[in-house]
Order: structure tokens, then sequence, then C-alpha cells
């Protein structure tokens, strides 16, 4: 059965409980199926079925403290085993145009996660994370930043990529301090790097989408201002992974294999013009991702993006002058939809630590819920559009 969820921040119990605060309730979630009861359930497969192995197995069913093993550690980004040197350097934020003229987009299966938000026009945007991109020559092709997207990737540690004019909303954050940008030398950029990027020619795409990061020159630049490749101490992850060779599972959760973020063409909401959405596989636990009425593909490999894990995280939004650039809330608390394993899991996020922490994302109970390894993509919602958000 199709469901249509109507989703409002500061709605969900678990919200209240995470914030203490019930004084501002809304609309709240529809149910789902049996929300309160819904738990994490990681399969194993025990030698022997012994309680103190039940025990410790529990204990192992999640990433805990990262070890190097034979020169590999488990990524931040995704749980997977990468080469250590990957996987403690800071990554890169990467801004990706998602309309129609910039199809096929080059590099983008490599990303580790990849956000999408509406921008003017009602089309989306993306922003690629991007730890493993040494075997790539250029990623692309890159476009405009928004401030949302800059609050987001700083909770990675990332350096942020973007070719285009720094509007008034972005200018003054994207310049100081907080932000360490590799930037085109545009309007509104105060140290351009032009080194970093390049065009490539691609007959019958119009100039702004020919603009592509190339890898070497963003280390020549990283080099000259003298940007740091590590991340700090305070550094938080995101996600919590479960553990190698087990899966986590939710039995009580709705079963889920097609994802409508922005609806239908028939209900159509905020969330792109071009009508994405993801196909559940069953048999190898992936979302394979779809928009205009036809599969996603990276340019570089010729094969359709997919998933292992897809968020909704419902933000406020809102419009910001009369050219339509809009305004998302990244921060503070808010209402969540997660997808994993083909099921739904009605949950929350909370982000009130500052710029420098990603989300957090909670079930019912104010538990962090388990994610499957592999790469997750984290669909914006505008919470004004919430009707529009279908799976089935």
């Amino acid at each position: 059965m199709r469901k249509y969820l109507k989703v409002a921040a500061l709605t969900m119990a678990c919200v209240m409980v995470l914030t203490g605060c019930g004084s501002r309730t809304r609309e709240a979630m529809e149910t789902v199926t049996q929300t309160a009861e819904t738990e994490t359930v990681v399969e194993t497969v025990p030698e022997t079925e012994t309680e103190t192995e039940s025990v410790e197995e529990e204990t192992l069913s999640v990433i805990g403290e990262r070890e190097v093993v034979d020169g590999q550690m488990q990524s931040y980004l995704t749980g997977e085993w990468k080469d250590e040197e990957v996987v403690t350097r800071r990554p890169i934020a990467v801004m990706i145009p998602n309309n129609a003229q910039a199809m096929p987009q080059y590099g983008l299966s490599s990303a580790s996660i990849i956000y999408e938000a509406p921008v003017e026009g009602r089309i989306t945007r993306l922003m690629g994370i991007f730890e493993d991109f040494d075997e790539l020559d250029h990623i692309g092709p890159v476009r405009s930043s928004r401030d949302y997207f800059v609050y987001t990737a700083m909770g990675y540690q990332a350096i942020y990529c973007n070719w285009g004019l720094a509007v008034p909303y972005v200018a003054d954050l994207i310049n100081s301090d907080a932000v360490q940008n590799i930037s085109a030398g545009v309007e509104g950029i105060e140290q351009p790097a032009d080194e970093a990027f390049g065009r490539i020619s691609r007959p019958g795409y119009a100039t702004e989408f020919t603009g592509y990061l190339f890898i070497d020159g963003l280390m020549e630049a990283v080099d000259r201002l003298g940007y740091d490749w590590e991340y700090d101490e305070e550094f938080v992850p995101q996600l919590t992974f479960a553990a190698d060779g087990v899966r986590a599972e939710y039995p009580d959760a709705q079963e889920v294999t097609v994802i409508r973020p922005g609806g239908t063409e028939e209900n159509s909401g905020g969330y792109g013009a071009y009508n994405p959405w993801f196909e559940y596989n069953s048999e190898d636990h992936l979302y394979y991702r779809f928009q205009d009425g036809e599969a996603q593909i990276d340019e570089r490999t010729g094969e359709q993006l997919a998933v292992s894990n897809v968020i909704l995280q419902y933000c406020h939004g809102e419009v910001r002058d009369s050219h339509d650039y809009l305004a998302f809330g990244v921060h503070g608390v808010g209402t969540a939809l997660v997808f994993t394993d083909g099921k739904v899991i009605p949950a929350s996020w909370s982000r009130m630590e500052g710029d420098g922490v990603p989300p957090k994302f909670y079930d019912a109970d104010g538990n962090e819920i388990v994610f499957n390894q592999g790469k997750t993509w984290i669909c914006n919602i505008w919470e004004e559009f919430s009707d529009s958000v279908e799976f089935e």
C-alpha cells in the first residue's frame, strides 16, 4: 500500500524525549507500523547458542572504535574497510548540479554520502562527500554553493568545493575562517583556487555545465592554501554502522521497495522537477536511483547510482527573495524517515552541538539507528511539501 507521510519538526515523541521540549507540538507523524515497538535486530550466526556468546555478539554488533588492520581501517562515512590514509583524511564536499542539462554526472558513484536538497526553481542540487577520490581524474560538473550545503559540509569537517557566484547569503560564510574551501575565482570568493578547476568539452551543453574539479589541481590548491588534511580531535562520525558480517534489520517495520522523495508527476511537491525515486533490490540490499523517467548513471562507470541507505531528513524551509533563493534549517531537531534493508523506520534527527557536528538519527525510543554498511543518500525534505513524499 502506498503511504503519504505528513511530517513536521518537533512532533514525534522521540524528538520531545531528546529535546525535553513538548510545548510546541504540531501535527504528529503518521504511524507507519508499530513505531513504538520498532527495534534493531542484528542477524548473526553464532557457532553455539550459549547465553554468554549471545551477549558477546550483541556488544560486537556495531562498529565502535576503529583500529588499523593490515594498513586498512573502517570508514567513518560507510563503515567499509579502506586504506588507512583514505579514511583518516578529511573528505571533500563537491557541489554537483542535478538538472537534466547536467546529466550524466562524472564520478558521483565514488561519493560515500550524497546530499540532495532543493534550490531555486524546485530543481535539486547534490553535494557529494568524497573520501576515496585518488583514482578519479575529475568530478563534476561543479556548480555554485548554497549556505545550507556549506553548513552540512562543516559537520563532516569537509573541504568545500564549488564553482559559481557566491550569492549574498553564502559569501560571508564561505569566506570565513570556519570554512576551508576550494572555489573557482568568481565574484564573492576571496581566496580563489583556479588551479583546481577546468572545462571539458561537452558539445550541446551550456557552458555552466562544462566546469569540473580536477583532483591534481585540488591537491595543489589545498597545499598552497595551507589546509590540513587530517580530522581534528573533535571530529564526530555521523552514522552508527552494523559490524562486519551482520545486517541491521527492523522486523516490525514496514517493508518498502520504492521511495519517491518528491512524489510523482501527479502529486509533485518541492523536491525536484525531475521526479527522482529509489527502488530497493532485495538481492544485493541496494537502493537504485532513478530520475526523469530513467536510471541515473555515473558517466565514469556507466553504471546506475546505488546506495545502501536512504534518509529523508525533514527541514524547515523558506523562500528568501524574489529570485526564489531558499533557506533550510539544518541545525536543531526534526523528524526523518530512514530506509535500510528494505524497511522504513520513523526517526528523528538532532544537531544541537554546533556547525562542526553532523546530525544524528534516532528511533522512537531515542536510540541511535544502526545503519547497514555502505553508501548513504540523504534527502533534505522541505517540510511544507511533506505531503508529496511517497513510498510503497
